[in-house]
């Protein structure tokens, strides 16, 4: 097969770039038959994306083809999800399979999969901006009509798709995982990131400023929180307007990918009692560097943690406290269980289900060409 994947997201350094650059080197690694055409779309970034993808030929040229184009964003968007004109196959040739993000559905004749990793603009209009959610809207009502296959990666989501109209039999659970370099960092390293950010002493750790994240209720626990440590709470982010100062609250503002495992490894415990999540990587990711974490009792975040995690209610400021007070006095045995909990994610399974579901654009075409005999 001919297998096409939109890689245009992969420029902006988000979960979603995480998961476009870890699916196909997952895929590359294991799928030595199929042929791979990797291909994106930037006007003002196209050297840097052209450059980004060149990694993936040099490390896999068997097997692979890249292709850039420079085609802005609003450009590819007005011309696939508005007018519906320019099959992709005008960029990329003849394919089996397009793998493409739910921002951009270009018109072809291939199996057409996609992967909606959360729908937190349309489930939650009101902590997004008008007009974010309405171009959300737009965009999954295409994916709802044109899609052959809708990968998602929790049980939580798969129930939201439903919920929104996506017919069952479309929709495909492929749980994610967290990347290599999430595991436990020396002394050194942390000693160094505390310096670099002015972190004294022991401190929680908390990722993420949006409403959704809970941040107001995660500072007022940690200002109950009692225990035998005199501790600061970091957060990961920055500062808005909303949110006052506080007296042993430290927000770090924008940080380097590879500086999170680190503050991850020197933290009590990750505090994420999130109000909803299509996923919940952070909790895998703190399970691989091996500290405690503390979360939400419903949705992907519980499905993700299981038992391994201290389970709180978000929107209860008492049980968040207790939860974190938990976590800390049962660090060992969250730790451990946590540390058993990540070896189930794993993306060299991701890539082989993903697989899974482009080989079933072969069985498809098999079973058209059965019944077209039977019929003759």
């Amino acid at each position: 097969m001919k297998i096409a994947i939109d890689s245009s997201q992969i420029l902006y350094e988000t979960g979603v770039s995480s998961y476009t650059k870890n699916l196909i080197e997952g895929l590359l690694q294991i799928d030595k038959e199929n042929q791979y055409i990797i291909f994106g779309g930037s006007l003002r970034r196209y050297f840097e994306l052209k450059n980004k993808l060149k990694l993936f030929e040099l490390k896999n040229n068997h097997n692979i083809f890249t292709k850039v184009f420079p085609l802005p964003p609003k450009l590819t968007d007005l011309a696939w999800n508005r007018l519906h004109l320019f099959p992709i196959e005008r960029l990329v040739g003849d394919i089996d399979v397009l793998h493409s993000s739910d921002w951009a559905q270009p018109p072809t004749r291939a199996y057409k999969v996609t992967t909606v990793h959360d729908v937190i603009p349309i489930k939650y209009p009101k902590l997004t901006h008008p007009t974010i959610v309405s171009t959300h809207v737009r965009r999954f009502n295409i994916v709802k009509k044109v899609v052959d296959a809708i990968i998602c990666p929790s049980e939580s989501t798969k129930g939201d798709l439903i919920n929104l109209g996506v017919s069952l039999n479309k929709i495909f659970v492929i749980p994610e995982a967290p990347e290599s370099i999430y595991k436990p960092a020396t002394k050194t390293q942390i000693q160094k990131i505390k310096s670099k950010y002015r972190i004294e002493g022991n401190y929680l750790i908390s990722v993420g400023i949006t409403p959704r994240k809970n941040v107001e209720r995660i500072i007022q626990a940690y200002e109950k929180v009692k225990t035998g440590k005199k501790l600061k709470l970091v957060v990961v982010g920055e500062a808005k307007t909303e949110i006052s100062y506080r007296r042993g609250v430290i927000f770090t503002g924008p940080v380097q990918s590879n500086e999170l495992p680190v503050f991850y490894s020197g933290a009590e415990a990750l505090v994420y009692p999130s109000l909803y999540e299509g996923f919940g990587l952070p909790i895998l990711e703190a399970f691989s560097c091996k500290i405690p974490v503390v979360t939400s009792n419903f949705g992907a975040m519980r499905e993700v943690a299981d038992s391994c995690a201290q389970l709180v209610d978000p929107y209860s400021v008492s049980s968040i406290v207790e939860g974190i007070e938990k976590a800390i006095n049962n660090r060992g045995e969250l730790v451990k269980k946590g540390s058993e909990r990540v070896k189930k994610y794993r993306w060299t399974n991701i890539a082989r289900s993903t697989l899974k579901i482009y080989q079933r654009r072969q069985e498809r075409k098999v079973k058209k060409i059965e019944i077209e005999k039977e019929r003759a």
